[in-house]
């Protein structure tokens, strides 16, 4: 390598190339000084005289240097070119990446993963149905009249209430349409959405609310549900259903007992109702009626639990188990229009003669009928229904995910979230009764397309398939849809079937609790208790203190929820239940005696 000459910088090629490119932009910008200079001097130059040879000779020779330089120009015009291309690329894929950075913000990757996974396999949750007809059309047939009976009846004490603002027609409307939508777009389709007491109590309370007030019911209702519902989706989207980990079988048990305990109080107020308001020259009539929901309610929980027994072979015990529940309904209500029993009185099921909202209102809510101030601060009340909704929602597709139930398609809490969501939005604009997760007509689901065997070294059934698909759901929502057309029908169903629908409905679910179980083992004998009983791990006391707190949360749920000035905030106190173990159960209980007590602390 050649010395280094003292005064006189070492250059390589890449330095000599960019001094001449100096030179060259130097020589450029020269180039366009002179020429805007000529130009506003134009006018000058065309009075001087032409003859003169001086002139003549400096227009040549600016003309022969303009020449010269032009060549430089077009050079640097063309790099100016491709440096502006290159320019707009890089601020495209800028663009690119803040939109992809903000979709990724709004979007998370959970709820792709959710989407991913069920597209997979949504073919096949249509096909599955279509291949197994044996098994779908049993179950669309028990479901419809278990999904016909909650709309029927939450509609009948919604149009008590809300003095006819909220009837049969549009509780059956709302069960139909978004029981259809929700089959097509939810992540679980063995889950159900339907009418529940706990949405009923927070439309009662939002009701008073509006009455007291002096503000107009129904478009307060559709922005409470519009804010409910864009909450809903921003959670989904978020992924906020991988919360739900954080909620255990604590909360599970204490929740699903409120659910099972509000079938049982509407089946019972229904039939005390009839003794109160008995007339007294047909004092006979509440007995009938008692005896007719007895007979319902203990010939469906037989007749559903018929493959469970010893008689027969499996075949008709199966046959019994599918078309048993829907017999009963029928045969119960035919029973009743014999005229042995129909002198009676025996009330049935109020119904209007026609398709017509209450009140003959149009379909669509006006939602600028109140201050754009109230909209804004329906805010507020969708926050605790956004909860209630999250809580009721994200369990009830919990427990049908259970690995007890043996399903095999991926799991989608999100995606759940989300399709409820947007039903809620249609629900809102339409002022119609809002849905959520039914737990009660899930677990139905989820058992009547199971199919099992007995194991003759346990002496238990044992799941051996589910058919898990979208038929089912859509079909049972159909049926409920086209029943629409034949309102009249429904006129002769009596209220004590219903009733002893909702008392099955409601010990269904009872079934499986834990809960409700160590409510009366801790009556029991030691020697008496299964192997693995929490009371013979943890001790008697401690197995008793934890069933205490829970039945405190349980009483304190259902006293908020049967006040009506407090029925609104309801669902705020079930976000406590997660509370109250998380932070305050640890200091009472060990992990060893919450994990033997089937509640470990979710990692």
């Amino acid at each position: 390598m050649a010395p280094r000459k003292p005064g006189r910088p070492q250059t390589d090629d890449n330095d000599k190339s960019n001094y001449s490119a100096k030179i060259d932009f130097q020589s450029t910008w020269k180039y366009m000084e002179t020429k805007q200079k000529r130009s506003k001097t134009m006018d000058c130059k065309q009075n001087r005289d032409k003859n003169n040879p001086h002139h003549t000779t400096l227009e040549k020779v600016s003309a022969s240097v303009g020449h010269a330089l032009e060549g430089n120009t077009s050079d640097a015009d063309t790099t100016t070119a491709s440096s502006d291309e290159q320019g707009q690329q890089l601020a495209q894929s800028n663009n690119i990446q803040c939109k992809k950075s903000l979709l990724d913000f709004v979007v998370s990757q959970d709820f792709r993963h959710d989407v991913k996974n069920r597209m997979a396999v949504y073919g096949s949750d249509w096909v599955d149905g279509f291949k197994d007809m044996k098994k779908c059309i049993p179950a669309i047939l028990f479901l419809y009249f278990a999904c016909l009976a909650p709309a029927v009846s939450f509609g009948t004490i919604s149009s008590l209430i809300t003095h006819n603002t909220l009837g049969i027609v549009e509780y059956m409307l709302s069960t139909s349409l978004s029981g259809m939508v929700y089959s097509i777009l939810c992540g679980q389709p063995m889950a159900f959405i339907a009418p529940t007491g706990l949405t009923l109590a927070f439309i009662s309370g939002l009701y008073r609310f509006c009455t007291l007030k002096g503000l107009p019911f129904f478009p307060i209702y559709s922005w409470v549900g519009i804010w409910t519902s864009c909450l809903f989706i921003g959670l989904g989207l978020g992924g906020a259903g991988s919360l739900i980990r954080f909620c255990t079988r604590f909360t599970d048990e204490v929740f699903n007992a409120l659910l099972s305990l509000n079938f049982i109080y509407e089946a019972v107020s229904s039939m005390r109702r009839n003794f109160v308001e008995a007339d007294p020259s047909n004092l006979t009539m509440p007995f009938v009626s008692l005896s007719i929901a007895w007979g319902t309610w203990f010939l469906t929980a037989r007749t559903a639990a018929f493959e469970y027994s010893r008689f027969f072979n499996q075949k008709v015990r199966t046959f019994v188990k599918d078309f048993g529940p829907v017999s009963v309904f029928v045969a119960m209500s035919l029973l009743n229009m014999q005229r042995a029993i129909n002198k009676f009185g025996v009330p049935t099921l109020a119904v209007p003669d026609s398709l017509q909202l209450a009140g003959g209102r149009s379909l669509w809510v006006s939602l600028n009928a109140i201050p754009n101030s109230m909209k804004l601060l329906c805010g507020l009340p969708a926050i605790l229904l956004c909860g209630l909704f999250f809580m009721d929602q994200n369990i009830s597709v919990r427990v049908v995910n259970k690995e007890e139930n043996n399903l095999k398609k991926p799991v989608a809490y999100n995606l759940d979230m989300v399709a409820l969501g947007l039903v809620t939005l249609g629900l809102s604009f339409a002022g119609l009764p809002w849905m959520c997760g039914a737990t009660v007509q899930s677990l139905n689901h989820v058992r009547a397309m199971t199919e099992s065997r007995f194991n003759k070294e346990t002496g238990e059934l044992e799941v051996t398939k589910v058919t898990e698909t979208r038929l089912t759901g859509f079909m049972v929502h159909f049926l409920i849809f086209c029943t629409l057309r034949l309102l009249g029908v429904l006129s002769f169903v009596p209220i004590p079937v219903v009733s002893g629908v909702f008392m099955f409905l409601g010990c269904k679910l009872m079934y499986g609790n834990t809960f409700l179980q160590r409510i009366m083992d801790v009556a029991i004998e030691r020697s008496r208790l299964a192997a693995n009983h929490p009371i013979l791990k943890i001790g008697r006391a401690k197995t008793a203190l934890f069933t205490a707190v829970q039945m405190a949360c349980l009483s304190g749920l259902w006293a908020f929820k049967q006040n009506p000035k407090t029925a609104i905030f309801f669902p705020s106190v079930i976000g406590f239940l997660m509370i109250i173990r998380a932070f305050m159960l640890p200091k009472f209980f060990t992990e060893k005696e919450l994990t033997a007590l089937g509640d470990a602390t979710p990692k």
